[in-house]
């Protein structure tokens, strides 16, 4: 079944969800994936798919429940391993599914030269000639649900090696430098800001990626949630946000970094009435364009129930 519904664009009322004598509610949608874990090349953000403004709201009927899945970000491995780094996990909203983010790739994973993990965003390259970020967008929606990863850059002579940084929701991720006996890791790609809360907020960031040696630089994180590249063995990278769907920083030595954990925000009109479960998940009322809204925030998997 083809995925329906994207940032802006078309989606598809909620299946099974009618019921006579109840009217449905119109629901729009910001659903975000968990962030990839990190190589030597950044994490690539969770997919950011919302309607969120003017987009083609997703119909629940009254007196129905949905289930939500909120994905996890992708965990952690020792740099050493000749596994992968696990991708973020899929968020899940009626015929919503944004994809997890891309794994930054490793030296070792499972040979030299491996690119960087595709995914909602895709998770940057490691260090070594020619290595090339993921592939975001995958599997392809439009409007993308997010970008590339950046390259990255191999080593010779004085010249060190790094990480490519992790694509972000709104801008791919950066390629790795090489400078004079150093290297600097790939900025990790701009997440996307969305309102749909009241409140204007960036999700989505990509991870840094790694440099060494010493006196390299680490890659700077994504806004919106990626974690900041480490480098040589002094310094480790950081994880991605929770709740922000953030790729992982990477890390040149030890252990890398985890991915951000997703979100699932959906608002209804305010004279709706919306429940939520467990109680981590929240409903709150916020102002905003068309007058106040009921807004649900799903932080872990759990249950929307609309009354009529």
């Amino acid at each position: 079944m083809p995925i329906l519904g994207s940032k802006g664009a078309a989606a598809a009322k909620g299946f099974g969800l009618t019921s006579a004598g109840k009217a449905p509610v119109a629901l729009d949608y910001l659903v975000l994936a968990g962030g990839g874990g990190s190589g030597k090349g950044g994490g690539g953000a969770g997919g950011h798919r919302t309607s969120f403004p003017g987009g083609t709201k997703i119909e629940v009927a009254g007196g129905k429940s949905v289930p939500i899945t909120v994905g996890d970000g992708g965990g952690t491995i020792p740099t050493t391993s000749t596994t992968s780094a696990p991708s973020g996990q899929n968020s899940v909203f009626e015929t919503i599914t944004s994809a997890g983010g891309g794994a930054g790739s490793g030296d070792q994973v499972p040979a030299p030269n491996k690119p960087g993990g595709q995914g909602g965003s895709g998770g940057g390259g490691a260090s070594g000639p020619g290595v090339s970020g993921g592939q975001g967008n995958v599997p392809p929606v439009s409007p993308p649900q997010g970008n590339n990863g950046g390259n990255g850059s191999g080593g010779g002579g004085l010249y060190s090696a790094a990480g490519g940084g992790g694509g972000g929701a709104g801008t791919a991720g950066g390629n790795a430098q090489q400078v004079y006996n150093s290297s600097i890791g790939g900025t990790g790609g701009n997440g996307a800001a969305n309102s749909i809360t009241g409140a204007s907020v960036t999700r989505g960031g990509g991870g840094g990626g790694g440099g060494c040696p010493a006196g390299s630089t680490g890659g700077q994180p994504g806004p919106g949630g990626g974690g900041r590249g480490g480098y040589s063995s002094t310094v480790t990278g950081t994880a991605g946000t929770d709740g922000q769907g953030g790729g992982a920083g990477a890390a040149y030595t030890g252990t890398t970094s985890a991915g951000g954990s997703g979100t699932v925000i959906l608002r209804a009109p305010s004279t709706a009435t919306v429940t939520v479960s467990p109680g981590t998940n929240t409903v709150s009322t916020s102002p905003g364009p068309d007058g106040s809204a009921k807004i649900a925030t799903f932080t872990v998997t759990g249950t929307l129930t609309v009354e009529d």
